[in-house]
This record gives C-alpha cells, sequence and structure tokens, in this order.
C-alpha cells in the first residue's frame, strides 16, 4: 500500500488497523510544501469567449503570482485539447458540457486541463489549448494563494517546464 494510503486506512478503520499496519519508514519523508492563505474569485465568460484567453486575460489583469482553479461549469461549442503524448492540437465540434477544469494558474505560466462531455455522454480530456468557445457560459471560481509564486521551470527528468513552488517575495 501507499504511504499515503496507510494513514487514511487507519483513520478511517480506527485504532485497530492503524497499529497492526506498520508504516512504510519513508512515510515521514513528505516533501515541503510551503502554505498560503486564499483569496477566492468568480467569474464568468459570455457565448463565443475563448475559454483560455479568458481564464489567462484574468489572471493577468489580477497580477495572479499563484493560483489554481476549483471549479468551471459551462459548455462549449469548440473544444480545442492536446491530448496525451500527442504533439499537436485535436479539434472537436458540437455542443459540450464542461465536466472538469482543472490546474495552476500564474502569471509565470499555466497548467489547465479540460474535460468535456457530448451529447451521448462521452468524455474526453486533455490540455486546455486557445480556440475553446463558451457556447451558453463558464461559471469559473479560482483561487489565489497570495503568499506564494508559481514558477516553470525546466525539469531534467524529461525536459519540460514543471512546476515550482515559492515563497512570495515580500
Amino acid at each position: 500500500m501507499s504511504r499515503f494510503l496507510l494513514p487514511l486506512l487507519g483513520l478511517l478503520a480506527g485504532p485497530a488497523l492503524a497499529q497492526s499496519v506498520p508504516c512504510h519508514p519513508s512515510a515521514a519523508a513528505v516533501p515541503a510544501a510551503p502554505s498560503s492563505s486564499l483569496k477566492t474569485y468568480a467569474l464568468r465568460l459570455r457565448p463565443g469567449d475563448d475559454l483560455r484567453q479568458g481564464l489567462l486575460a484574468f489572471v493577468q489583469a489580477q497580477h495572479l503570482r499563484a493560483g489554481a482553479l476549483l471549479t468551471c461549469v459551462g459548455s462549449l461549442t469548440v473544444a480545442t485539447l492536446r491530448l496525451a503524448n500527442q504533439e499537436g492540437p485535436t479539434e472537436y465540434r458540437g455542443h459540450f458540457e464542461i465536466v472538469s477544469l482543472v490546474g495552476t494558474l500564474s502569471t509565470n505560466g499555466s497548467h489547465l486541463h479540460l474535460a468535456v462531455a457530448d451529447s451521448t455522454g462521452r468524455t474526453f480530456g486533455g490540455h486546455l489549448l486557445d480556440g475553446c468557445r463558451v457556447y451558453t457560459t463558464a461559471e469559473i471560481v479560482l483561487a489565489e494563494l497570495p503568499d506564494l509564486e508559481f514558477r516553470r521551470e525546466t525539469d531534467p527528468t524529461f525536459g519540460y517546464q514543471e512546476l515550482t513552488v515559492h515563497p512570495k517575495k515580500k
């Protein structure tokens, strides 16, 4: 079992299980994670708006250095995604419900994933790209972590620009 699941099982099953299942020695080696207070925003994008461009314009206008998408519901007529392990975009046209929009936001670079469902309930998702057009609405709640700054730095494992979290410079 994973080092994260064992403590959860102990909470759910009570003291007997917690005492009978030894924790893995590396369970104490949880990486440091700076914390922050939270400030929330609620906004709506309108018919025809580009979902990604609208979000990034808001991030720039508010000078968000560290943020996260909390929720988004709405609909699209075009969903433009970069699918898993693909180089270029895939565009879908029709009427789609937004079933999930998650990710990190920053003036230093954002990383967003979108999942949508078509009229049959078929669901697909990937990296949110420019070109996703709002059909009726996109109701968005996002959070700012004002004590932190997100940056994108090259991770040598694969060479991608990945998230690094830093305390905000005062």
